[in-house]
């Protein structure tokens, strides 16, 4: 059986079918305009697909939340979650525009109506939201710094942030000050990927 569908069998049939068909769309894409490496393609659903779900194993968004995915990339993991989480909006940000027309072609064929782009910098970006995700953008410190402004006391809408990350990090997590929850992905996934992989949970 297939990965996604064995450590995901609560999504429906027609998740599993839009999940399926994001690696012929990201394909036929990647040709055009470059946004996931060759190497990666070839490893597609569990470097991408597995490794965004990774987030919907630790949490169901509720229904009707808002959840900005910064500095997505091609949409990851902010497509995967979007399919997952169908009664949730997704907001996705980058500041590449090329990588947002991919995100909006992908959208479009799978007929996915609650995901909408935004062209900026996060720091550039002022919104209200439930919940924040990204992968690795930059160290945590950093991190935290650029989104201050939508993670603070004035989004009083705010509840959590899910990072996926790799590696030893403690040191970046000593130098931040919310509370933090972490999530080992080789005790959820079995494979060799997931060795060093890890979702944070940063909450205030």
């Amino acid at each position: 059986m297939d990965a996604v569908r064995r450590y995901f069998p609560e999504l429906s049939a027609i998740q599993h079918k839009m999940l399926d068909e994001l690696a012929h769309l990201y394909t036929n894409w990647n040709s055009k305009i470059n946004v996931i490496s060759r190497k990666d393609m070839e490893y597609f659903r569990e470097r991408h697909v597995l490794h965004s779900l990774a987030i919907f194993k630790i949490i169901q968004f509720p229904e009707g939340s808002t959840i900005l995915d910064i500095g997505t990339g091609g949409g990851f993991p902010g497509i995967p979650l979007a399919i997952a989480n169908p009664t949730c909006s997704f907001v996705l940000l980058d500041s590449i525009g090329k990588k947002l027309k991919v995100i909006e072609g992908v959208s479009k064929s799978l007929g996915l109506s609650n995901v909408k782009t935004i062209h900026k910098r996060v720091e550039q970006h002022h919104g209200t939201y439930n919940y924040l995700i990204s992968r690795a953008v930059t160290n945590l410190p950093n991190f935290m710094s650029l989104i201050q402004h939508l993670s603070g006391k004035q989004n009083k809408d705010f509840s959590s942030l899910y990072y996926l990350k790799g590696g030893d990090f403690d040191e970046e997590l000593n130098r931040i000050k919310l509370s933090h929850e972490i999530f080992e992905l080789k005790k959820i996934f079995e494979e060799d990927f997931f060795e060093t992989k890890k979702v944070i949970k940063l909450s205030r």
